[in-house]
């Protein structure tokens, strides 16, 4: 069974996975970094019975163990031999079963949405410091340039987002999943914005306000444990970044109902997120598990849908390719770098953070991952004709 495994799963690289009872397999066509691995019988039987949530279990509790490389070579191994890239969409009785499967796993009622909100965004404060940039930006970054710092690419990315927003002085802006506040204070120190910011993040709310109060924004900037669908101010324009992939599919039409009722008439909203780009599928189980619980990437297809349910008009779509496996290879570095995480955090919670980044990584770079941003208003007169105002 493994063998027929690494033969569908490993095509190039140099893979030598050692068995239980002392038997070796080797795999690939002995290319780039040797990768060396010891399985477990139990960690076999997981690999084997469910790959994508296997892998990862097995490689948090020990029952799959480096002997030469690390996970990232592994899992490189993986995306570059092909693998996981898309099949297609299967027969209508399987996209049947999966849409099925999407309403189960991203009802994401308000109860829902705290509680799976809680489980990954109020681990630690400290945690997300080691691996982020400083203004703590959890989310793709934009390399303008090759050579960007995170930082660098980090600012670049508000910027590219507020130059879509074509803000002006004294513009009312709703942040929905505001986070640690990065976004929210930007738009208002540097393009003279008033910002409301919500969340349902407890430690993310309590660090935001307390960066606004330090810097001195607290007359432009406010900050609520708010669930978006209960706000009832109107604002000229409203941003989210990173926030649509925790809505769920079942709830998309609802979400851009809600962006539409939340913008004036003259608005705008610039929604950025994670999408797919071979159309509509379930959750990777292990990100379902034991990272995003009730989180969903959509694909583009399933946003326009919503859109033009809700009578927006779709001014400008980005598609944002490698930006985001640049970014998570720089988290990644970070993570594994910092000296004091190994003091901090056990190391079964610091091997299911090292597979997280890693496979979201490969996610971005071999398996049709990407970012989009869709800008959208109500009125067709509302923005420039020409899209030369985004860089200026």
């Amino acid at each position: 069974m493994i063998e027929s495994l690494l033969a569908q799963q490993v095509k190039v690289g140099d893979l030598t996975v050692h068995l239980p009872g002392g038997r070796t397999v080797r795999a690939g066509d002995g290319t780039g970094t040797p990768v060396a691995i010891r399985v477990t019988n139990k960690g076999l039987r997981r690999i084997a019975a469910r790959p994508g949530l296997g892998l990862g279990e097995a490689f948090m509790d020990e029952d799959l163990v480096f002997e030469q490389g690390a996970m990232w070579d592994l899992l490189e191994i993986v995306g570059r031999s092909g693998a996981r890239l898309p099949k297609g969409r299967g027969s209508w009785l399987t996209r049947a079963r999966r849409a099925v499967k999407r309403r189960l796993q991203q009802a994401n009622g308000r109860e829902a949405s705290r509680h799976n909100v809680h489980a990954h965004y109020d681990i630690s404060n400290d945690l997300y410091r080691r691996f982020l940039d400083a203004d703590m930006q959890y989310s793709c970054a934009y390399y303008a340039r090759p050579d960007m710092t995170l930082e660098e690419a980090q600012a670049a990315k508000k910027a590219h987002i507020a130059g879509k927003l074509a803000i002006e002085p004294g513009m009312t802006v709703l942040d929905i999943g505001s986070g640690w506040g990065g976004m929210a204070m930007t738009l208002a120190r540097d393009y003279g914005a008033k910002v409301v910011g919500v969340t349902l993040s407890t430690e993310q709310l309590e660090l935001a306000r307390q960066r606004v109060a330090e810097a001195g924004l607290a007359d432009q900037v406010r900050f609520e444990l708010t669930d978006y669908r209960d706000v009832t101010q109107t604002f000229d324009r409203v941003v989210s970044v990173g926030m649509l992939e925790h809505v769920g599919a079942p709830n998309f039409r609802a979400y851009f109902q809600a962006v539409r009722r939340l913008i004036k008439d003259d608005g705008a909203a610039l929604i950025h997120s994670i999408g797919r780009m071979e159309g509509p599928r379930v959750t990777n189980a292990f990100t379902s598990k034991y990272i995003f619980p009730g989180g969903y990437v959509p694909a583009i297809s399933e946003v326009t849908a919503a859109v033009e349910d809700a009578g927006l008009w779709i001014t400008d779509i980005e598609v944002l390719r490698l930006h985001y496996a640049e970014t998570l290879k720089e988290w990644r570095r970070r993570f594994l770098a910092d000296p004091e995480i190994p003091g901090r955090y056990d190391a079964r919670f610091r091997r299911l953070w090292e597979y997280y980044l890693a496979s979201a990584e490969v996610g971005f770079r071999y398996a049709g991952h990407m970012n989009f941003q869709i800008q959208l208003t109500k009125r067709v007169d509302t923005l420039p004709m020409t899209r030369s105002y985004m860089a200026d």
